[in-house]
């Protein structure tokens, strides 16, 4: 897997030499475009707007727009000059609760992977960090974005989970209004909760809706009609009591889970 980010964590003078590693993989399907004709490739190609003529990657380089019209360029050598020591590396700046930090800031999942013969020091911070249930907070920057990272400890190693600004979060659209709630309804909706418990396990939940897709897919290709999957029925709550009843009936009637998520 193709390093994300290269630094060290640095904790006073303790430094840690780590890669950041993503943690997830794009498993979905994607779509060319195609033309609807001649059933070729859509492709897009880059061109200066003042002659016309086709632009690569070399020619291109970063310009900020001051005036109309009028940029100021900046090359990568300029903005790698601005970056010191610090920056480089995954400064801890403060150690806080777990739980003090809410999920909504939560941006993207890094492993943080040790370097060759940093392993001892990043095992000391990864079970401290643990045995005291806080993370360290920490800044770099990552290309051109100096980003708030939480390094996230776990049983077998470290998360490095970026973070949005206060700023960068968006207000609620609107504010919901507190409902004065039935203590009958409130006490089903326990029981449908209870009653639906059990312990997650990530293996568990696939995307359906991909695997349907690859068969359909599939199906296309031998020249097959794609056919149109089973739909539930709708599911229109009028009365809540009724809701809440009618859901605890159905659960019920399904295969009971103790509190382990094993069917008894």
């Amino acid at each position: 897997m193709a390093v994300a980010h290269k630094g060290s964590i640095s904790m006073s003078l303790v430094l840690i030499p780590v890669g950041l590693h993503k943690t997830t993989v794009d498993n979905d399907i994607h779509f060319n475009q195609l033309d609807k004709e001649s059933g070729a490739r859509i492709k897009y190609k880059k061109y200066c707007s003042h002659c016309g003529k086709e632009v690569t990657a070399r020619d291109i380089v970063k310009g900020y727009e001051y005036e109309k019209g009028k940029y100021v360029t900046m090359t990568e050598e300029e903005l790698d000059r601005l970056k010191t020591n610090k920056d480089r590396t995954i400064h801890i700046v403060q150690c806080s609760k777990m739980s003090e930090i809410d999920m909504i800031y939560y941006e993207n999942d890094y492993y943080a992977v040790p370097e060759k013969g940093a392993e001892k020091a990043f095992e000391l911070l990864r079970q401290t960090l643990l045995s005291l249930k806080m993370v360290g907070i920490a800044k770099t920057v990552i290309g051109q974005t100096e980003k708030t990272i939480v390094l996230y400890p776990l049983k077998d190693g470290l998360i490095a989970k970026t973070l949005y600004y206060y700023d960068e979060i968006a207000e609620i659209p609107r504010k919901v209004p507190k409902m004065q709630l039935d203590k009958k309804e409130l006490e089903m909706a326990k029981m449908l909760v209870q009653t639906m418990a059990k312990p997650f396990v990530a293996a568990e939940f696939r995307d359906e809706y991909q695997e349907r897709l690859r068969n359909a897919i599939m199906q296309k290709i031998k020249g097959n009609d794609v056919l149109m999957v089973e739909q539930g029925a709708a599911n229109n709550v009028i009365d809540l009591m009724e809701a809440l009843k009618g859901s605890l009936d159905m659960m019920k009637q399904e295969e009971p889970v103790n509190r382990e998520g094993k069917i008894s």
